[in-house]
């Protein structure tokens, strides 16, 4: 991918003329975007699809970005995209229907309560890994962590005493979550009956590790929520990310202010967690509905 990135670059300013400030540019954007595919396992652009481009958009906003620098990251793959089919190097170009003032609003998938009962009950309970799986899947769902945080996630952060763990997220930021009865019991299980026939490093305070002993990656995670989601028959796209889309859209429809989700998510700015007001039109119309006096 970086090879064929170089070839765009090199096109822009060499064929077309334009100054080093916009190569940098694209080269910035697109290091970005083919590092995203890579730490999610895509290899080859031509397997790309419109959910890839969407969820590296949206990892995007979550980080920060405001709709401007969106849109500049969407026309730069684009203009990518078009130069690779032009050159007889893309087979399909997913980013031809895609329109930029319109996708701020998409999200990916959420998946249904039903959907997450059975996504947490694919892990085999009778095996160790199958119980340090449910731990992981019940932590993502019952806290909302973004993966990198779930993946750094110590033994010390846990204060299941309390009822609540503790997690570094952007900016070295600390935030406090709570988590429920059934996340409880799962991790509760876990770190005393698994995680120590699974580590090599007495020293390591890793909650969860790999069958090598070792920390989960990024990509090690991903792989983990694909496995059992196809294992679930979950026909969605499902990421570590649309756990925790799932639990704030889950919070807002059983009536969770909005503050609150924005402080167990960890965002800086209300204004990315009231993307989750546009996932919940039927609540949003049933409080219309009771509420309003000429409803």
């Amino acid at each position: 991918m970086r090879v064929l990135v170089d070839r765009f670059l090199d096109f822009v300013m060499l064929e077309k003329g334009l100054s080093e400030n916009t190569r940098e540019a694209y080269r910035s954007d697109l290091v970005r975007f083919t590092d995203f595919l890579m730490q999610n396992g895509t290899r080859s652009l031509n397997l790309v699809k419109r959910d890839d481009v969407v969820s590296y958009l949206m990892s995007e906003k979550d980080r920060g970005l405001g709709s401007r620098s969106l849109a500049r990251h969407l026309v730069s793959i684009k203009i990518f995209f078009r130069y690779l089919e032009q050159e007889g190097l893309l087979q399909g170009n997913v980013t031809d229907v895609m329109d930029s003032p319109r996708l701020w609003k998409v999200l990916p998938d959420t998946l249904t309560p039903m959907e997450v009962d059975r996504l947490l009950a694919s892990p085999d309970p009778e095996s160790a890994l199958g119980r340090r799986d449910l731990a992981i899947l019940e932590t993502f769902y019952a806290a909302g962590l973004r993966v990198s945080e779930l993946c750094s996630l110590e033994l010390d952060d846990l204060h299941i005493d309390m009822g609540y763990l503790r997690c570094t997220g952007k900016g070295k930021k600390e935030r406090i979550v709570p988590i429920g009865r059934q996340a409880i019991c799962a991790i509760t299980d876990y770190a005393n009956e698994v995680r120590p026939t699974l580590a090599r490093d007495g020293t390591d305070r890793t909650l969860f590790l790999t069958r090598r002993g070792t920390a989960f990656s990024r990509k090690g995670m991903w792989k983990l929520i694909k496995q059992h989601s196809r294992s679930a028959a979950i026909t969605k796209n499902v990421t570590p990310h649309t756990l925790r889309h799932s639990f704030a859209s889950h919070l807002l429809a059983h009536g969770a202010p909005l503050r609150v989700i924005q402080e167990m998510l960890g965002h800086a700015d209300i204004a990315t967690t009231q993307q989750y007001t546009h996932v919940d039109s039927n609540r949003l119309k049933e409080v219309h509905g009771k509420f309003h006096p000429r409803a």
